[in-house]
């Protein structure tokens, strides 16, 4: 049974909606069955792909997250920036794209982030006057900030399956994530300075204040997180504890935390990382398979063959990332592709932490591309709005994020300024 079998099984499966832990899991027994290979080399080599001290990071900042969505951070970081940004025209739009990198420190996922910002933002926004369509797209497209900026649960999973730092990936993508939020706001400002309409209100006297003291505390939480890591003060892993116990500190100061509020969130974070861990251990017995067949030799052939140019690899690599993230969950696509494609980028000189970093920004615009892209879908579901509407109104904003990941591919340099900068 050929790795081709075990890939068009995968893919036959996904099309018939069949979860995707398990549809990679299928085929993959199944070779291993036909080859004669055992059951516990197989429960082994599945095991083995979650037993990591750096993974440990990726359950912690699921908690992080979902404590900080049940206990108002997200409603304290939208009054403290429409109040710091809503004067503008169009200040709504840049109040989106600020609460997003404001949450984005503490959230680590798109899904999640949409989920939460589109019940708050879609709402304010069209109750302001802002047409629908345009909302829907501006929110879908913030979201993929949260994955970009750190702590980025897809980071963890690629330094893992890479052996780079966490670290140093971390401090990589900051640059990144500014460019990315930079773009959207620069799409936000050449869309209203058309419509006079939209022009904001001045703040009445004090309300600065009020709103920056209300936000001190969530603010302060991506100083102690980053802080910690980039100093070397702890690692990620021990970040996202301490985060976890400041976020739940934030949290009892609020009166959010109640016994019903403790419940609901240990079974939402419970759920989101087991249904992670399927998925890497799944993707683990995967990555043996294509080992044993010697896919990644081939497909470096293959590529070497069309190029000898890292630029020009990384954007073969990149539209095919793309296509790839507009139908798998984005980190079984990194323990999928990492795996294949890194060698090749490093043989033909690419930096294993830049290639990251492109890696995760494709796979996050596959989240959002048209006609399968899973953010859009959330969105949809959150809003209650049927999906051409969001794929119209989500459109546009490609262009910006394009934009961002040519430049990230042609100025390697941006990426791994900081990291040199800080010796990680």
């Amino acid at each position: 049974m050929s790795a081709l079998l075990v890939i068009l099984g995968i893919l036959v499966l996904l099309l018939l909606r069949v979860p995707i832990a398990f549809a990679i899991l299928g085929p993959c027994l199944a070779y291993m069955a036909v080859g004669g290979q055992s059951t516990g080399l197989s429960l082994r080599t599945a095991a083995q792909e979650v037993n990591s001290f750096p993974l440990l990071a990726v359950p912690l900042f699921i908690l992080l997250g979902v404590v900080a969505n049940h206990t108002g951070i997200a409603d304290r970081l939208f009054a403290f920036a429409q109040v710091l940004l809503g004067r503008a025209r169009g200040g709504l739009g840049y109040v989106n794209i600020g609460v997003s990198v404001g949450f984005s420190w503490i959230s680590g996922t798109a899904l999640a982030d949409v989920a939460g910002m589109g019940k708050m933002m879609v709402p304010a926004m069209t109750r302001a006057g802002y047409p629908r369509r345009f909302t829907l797209g501006l929110t879908a497209s913030t979201s993929l900030i949260s994955p970009i900026m750190p702590p980025s649960i897809p980071a963890i999973v690629y330094a893992s399956v890479a052996a780079v730092s966490t670290a140093a990936l971390f401090a990589a993508a900051v640059v990144p994530a500014v460019l990315m939020a930079g773009g959207l706001a620069l799409a936000v400002f050449l869309w209203a300075r058309r419509r006079p309409e939209l022009a904001g209100s001045r703040a009445e006297p004090g309300a600065l204040g009020t709103a920056a003291r209300r936000a001190a505390g969530p603010l302060l939480a991506p100083v102690l997180l980053l802080g910690g890591i980039l100093s070397g003060l702890f690692t990620p892993t021990e970040a996202a504890s301490v985060g976890v116990a400041y976020v739940l500190l934030l949290g009892l100061l609020y009166r959010r935390l109640s016994p019903r509020a403790l419940w609901n969130i240990g079974v939402e974070t419970v759920t989101t990382a087991a249904s992670i861990a399927i998925i890497l251990a799944a993707s683990g017995l995967l990555g043996w398979v294509l080992a044993r067949e010697q896919v990644p030799q081939q497909v470096a052939t293959l590529l070497l063959g069309l190029t000898d140019d890292p630029t020009l690899l990384l954007l073969l690599v990149s539209a095919v990332l793309i296509i790839i993230g507009t139908v798998l969950e984005p980190i079984a696509a990194l323990v999928i592709t990492v795996p294949v494609l890194l060698p090749v980028a490093v043989r033909l000189g690419a930096d294993p932490v830049h290639f990251g970093v492109i890696t995760i920004l494709c796979l996050m615009i596959g989240l959002l591309t048209p006609p399968i892209g899973g953010v859009l879908f959330v969105l949809g579901s959150a809003t209650r709005t049927p999906m051409h509407e969001v794929f119209r109104g989500t459109a546009p904003f490609l262009v910006p994020l394009v934009a961002v990941l040519l430049v990230l591919i042609l100025f390697p340099d941006l990426v791994l300024f900081l990291p040199g900068l800080l010796d990680l």
